[in-house]
């Protein structure tokens, strides 16, 4: 299995392809973040058991695990931005079926086929278009304006599904198509892993086997498992914010836990901006502390009292995972692109990080069901998350010693 390595078109962070991914990313995203709170608005029009809504991060992740074995090499058999076309269409898809009337929770799975479909495209394509010097750089762009989408798509999302649903999921579905139409504007680079065989069993074989060889990798599984543990509880926080807002502040709209999830958002940027200017793949080593902290981060969090300590604390656990999960992501695909192609890399990845998440999620929903009080389902979160991340730390450094 011989990737392809194409020599890189572009060494600045500027490039036009470069802005075209970001422009894209950013409102691909906007939607995504939007989406959830309009989905969360319309479980609770229809009277909806609350347990349901984490169950609609469990429908969009069942996704990305459905296609982990398909996603990478699709990514890598056609050239990335055309992939990502294809994705902003699927996700267009899933936001129209949600607008005809379909569950929410089906529909907005829908749109978690179009993500699976998009992220090992547009985290790959970033190896093929920058020299290894700068991926932490590049990294920490897309990360930039990931973030400042997620900020405005949850605050705009959570504004809308409390005062115009409908206009909500117009706005997001005309999201998605310009998304797709700015896809349009990225270089057509070689595919960078063409399969041979594309049956559902050979392309199962070869997913098999890049995953055998990332995680034989040091370096590559270190970066799978420290980033999945680390999406795992930034996925289970952003709905545990629906249920902790009410309880510990008695605030009932949707608006202060979308602008809660965005402090996150915040935090996350400055944090990429920090690991860009302090970390890069030699010393990726120095995120480890930040990782660690996350957990006991969040752990303070769940005894906030006022609005301003909890803002605080969320911006603190955003600026810790964005110092921590940058540089590993950007690790990740410098071993992918040498190895087994970046796209593989990043649905590997994919697939690892929303196992975490369903096991988190489930592991929430579960204490939701037994009817535990969020604040100590809150700290149990945190309470994992430390030790995970505590123990990779110890596994990572041990060998030095």
């Amino acid at each position: 299995m011989t990737p392809h390595t194409s020599p890189i078109p572009h060494t600045s962070l500027l490039s036009r392809g470069m802005m075209a991914i970001m422009l894209a990313q950013f409102l691909s995203a906007l939607a995504d973040n939007a989406l959830l709170f309009a989905a969360i608005a319309l479980i609770k029009a229809g009277s909806a058991p609350a347990w349901q809504i984490p169950l609609l991060q469990e429908f969009f992740v069942i996704a990305y695990i459905i296609l982990a074995p398909f996603a990478g090499p699709f990514a890598d058999t056609l050239p990335k931005g055309r992939v990502m076309l294809i994705a902003n269409s699927m996700k267009f898809l899933g936001a129209a079926a949600m607008i005809a009337g379909l569950n929410p929770l089906l529909a907005y799975g829908m749109v978690g086929l179009g993500a699976a479909t998009y992220s090992p495209a547009k985290y790959g394509i970033l190896s093929e278009l920058v020299a290894v010097d700068k991926l932490v750089k590049a990294n920490s762009l897309m990360e930039g304006s990931t973030i400042v989408a997620i900020l405005l798509g949850a605050v705009l999302g959570g504004w809308l599904a409390d005062f115009w649903l409908a206009g909500a999921l117009y706005v997001i579905a005309t999201a998605y198509l310009l998304a797709a139409a700015i896809n349009l504007l990225i270089p057509r680079l070689p595919p960078s892993h063409v399969l041979a065989d594309f049956s559902p069993l050979a392309m199962c074989r070869d997913f098999l086997q890049a995953t055998r060889t990332l995680m034989r990798d040091r370096d590559a599984r270190f970066s799978i498992t420290g980033t999945s543990v680390f999406w795992g509880a930034g996925s289970t926080l952003r709905f545990l914010l629906v249920a902790w807002v009410p309880a510990a502040l008695d605030i009932h709209d949707l608006s202060t836990p979308a602008g809660f999830s965005g402090a996150v958002a915040i935090g996350i940027a400055l944090g990429a901006i920090a690991a860009a200017r302090w970390v890069d793949l030699r010393t990726v080593n120095r995120a480890l502390p930040a990782g660690i902290l996350i957990g006991l981060a969040i752990m303070a969090f769940a005894y906030s009292d006022t609005i301003a300590t909890a803002i605080a604390w969320l911006l603190l656990i955003g600026f810790l995972g964005g110092f921590y999960a940058v540089p590993l992501n950007a690790l990740l695909q410098e071993r992918g692109h040498e190895s087994v192609g970046s796209g593989h890399a990043i649905a590997i990845q994919n697939l690892f990080e929303n196992i975490c998440m369903l096991l988190m999620m489930g592991f929430y929903i579960l204490l939701s069901r037994q009817q535990l009080p969020v604040i100590p389902a809150t700290v149990a979160i945190g309470g994992l998350v430390f030790l995970a991340i505590g123990g990779l730390a110890w596994s990572r450094i041990r060998p030095a010693r």
